[in-house]
């Protein structure tokens, strides 16, 4: 992983992961994007990283897995990772909503994927990062706080 906020995309059709992973990278610029076709990969590579925070793009089914099995086996290593995660469908039924809401998972979208709602999605979830770290750099005494938690 790099020094930066990498952006990890997991979708196992190939062509949908390379097309996402590309829409991402013309304008993500805070981290790596790192594509997955295999969700065994992914996991060993997540848990295998120096980094306990990315952002996800995540399809809700993986060959035999789910979306939500991933963000569950790389939780230990990324305690945020399901409200750091956009969740992919070709379908947004009424369950697959549930599941994001019983899972904390704060965005979903459908495929074909706008190219705008992906940006915004996980401009949003960098934010709060962009912010925390901007606070810690500006105010000293957050950031005492924050080292003794």
């Amino acid at each position: 992983m790099s020094v930066g906020l990498d952006v990890i995309v997991v979708d196992d059709e190939p062509s949908v992961c390379a097309m996402i992973s590309e829409t991402i990278e013309r304008f993500y610029t805070w981290g790596n994007v790192v594509p997955f076709s295999d969700v065994d990969e992914a996991i060993a590579y997540c848990l295998d990283a120096e980094s306990g925070i990315a952002v996800f793009v995540v399809d809700v089914f993986l060959h035999g897995k789910s979306g939500f099995f991933f963000l569950d086996a790389v939780e230990p290593k990324f305690p945020s990772a399901h409200e750091d995660a956009i969740v992919v469908t070709g379908n947004a039924s009424d369950d697959v909503v549930d599941m994001c809401v019983a899972s904390n998972v704060h965005y979903l979208l459908e495929k074909p994927v706008k190219a705008y709602a992906l940006q915004l999605a996980i401009r949003s979830i960098v934010q709060k990062y962009l912010q925390f770290s901007r606070r810690l750099m500006e105010d000293p005494s957050f950031a005492e706080v924050v080292a003794r938690i």
